[in-house]
């Protein structure tokens, strides 16, 4: 089946505010801390990648002058 237009599987990226940014990088800290010590280094490179990501896109978003 093909995906219709506007659907979740048409391979674009999901859209996140701040909310959920500072949900998932808790989420991704919290799950890195409960690694235990034989995690592939891969496995543990992508998640800080990700963490810093996040760290990233929260900064340059708080940064951002607000108009309402």
């Amino acid at each position: 089946m093909r995906a219709m237009d506007g659907q979740r599987s048409d391979n674009k990226p999901l859209k996140r505010n701040d909310v959920e940014k500072r949900k998932a990088l808790l989420q991704l800290e919290a799950a890195l801390a409960a690694l235990g010590p034989k995690p592939t280094p891969g496995l543990r490179d992508t998640m800080e990648k990700r963490i810093r990501e996040l760290k990233a896109e929260l900064a340059e978003g708080s940064s951002k002058p607000r108009t309402r």
